[in-house]
């Protein structure tokens, strides 16, 4: 069993079980399925995130192992992943609490509590308003540098996302205000359950990340000129030569982005046609 807890936290829950204190926890809940909850919650004046997983079952791992996927069972990659991710100087979620406890992978218990990132906007939510509103030349550039090294250090240091979005990068803003134009900005990377770390990433992960990230970015209006700085930024190579060494590579992400785009068109086309028969069901 391991089990830390920053002193803010472990004052609050001082002589009690951490692991039934983080199951009977009442706050804000954001996501919730069978075998992990995540939640917003506040004690001794701070708010905090708390992730609480449970175990998964041998069933849910085979099946992961069998379609190629790593099995997410514990809160511990995500642990670690935020560790790493402060060695390389990514900014990131900061630790105030983490357990696990349970050898067998599929019946592990574990929570991890992470301070709440506030003054704060996603990538997605601030690019979703450009087609209506052109950013500013120079901001967009900006945010664009920052995301394209943040990608080259992850991968260049062993580190795959594996759910590379940008609704997962954080844009600090001035206290209860809109993101400055004028100053440089800081990003800050989130949600890292699913992170893999290894000495070196093969390049089928890389690409993975990185077909995630451009798929993102479909219709928020950048330009051919735009994702040819980031090829550039995130390869260090000129741009003639990116395009000669990277071509595979770039006919890969295009690929597996569009086909992610198609099955996202599929399944609202699907939405759409199954909510009439719902509702005319109800009535």
């Amino acid at each position: 069993m391991t089990v830390y807890l920053r002193e803010d936290i472990a004052a609050q829950w001082r002589g009690r079980d951490p692991f039934v204190v983080a199951d009977q926890l009442q706050g804000e809940v954001y996501r919730s399925v069978k075998t992990r909850r995540t939640l917003r919650f506040e004690t001794g004046g701070k708010t905090y995130f708390i992730k609480i997983h449970h175990g998964v079952g041998w069933s849910e791992i085979f099946k992961n192992l069998i379609s190629v996927r790593l099995p997410v069972v514990s809160a511990r990659q995500e642990w670690l992943a935020i560790g790493r991710l402060t060695e390389l100087g990514v900014p990131t979620m900061s630790v105030a609490g983490f357990g696990e406890r349970g050898w067998n992978p599929a019946h592990r218990d574990s929570f991890l509590i992470t301070d709440e990132l506030t003054d704060t906007v996603s990538l997605e939510t601030l690019c979703a308003r450009w087609p209506q509103g052109r950013p500013d030349f120079v901001f967009k550039r900006r945010l664009l540098e920052q995301v394209a090294h943040i990608s080259r250090r992850l991968h260049g240091n062993g580190v795959c996302h594996r759910d590379f979005y940008l609704c997962h990068f954080l844009l600090h803003c001035p206290p209860g205000g809109e993101p400055d134009p004028g100053a440089e900005p800081k990003l800050s990377v989130i949600d890292l359950h699913r992170a893999m770390i290894r000495d070196t990433l093969s390049p089928r992960w890389i690409e993975k990340d990185i077909a995630g990230l451009y798929f993102s970015s479909f219709g928020i209006g950048l330009t051919k000129t735009d994702l040819l700085r980031f090829l550039t930024l995130y390869t260090g190579l000129p741009l003639r030569e990116a395009l000669v060494v990277h071509a595979p590579f770039i006919r890969r992400i295009q690929a597996r982005a569009n086909k992610t785009w198609r099955r996202d068109q599929r399944k609202l086309a699907r939405a759409r046609s199954d909510a009439p028969a719902a509702n005319n069901g109800g009535s």
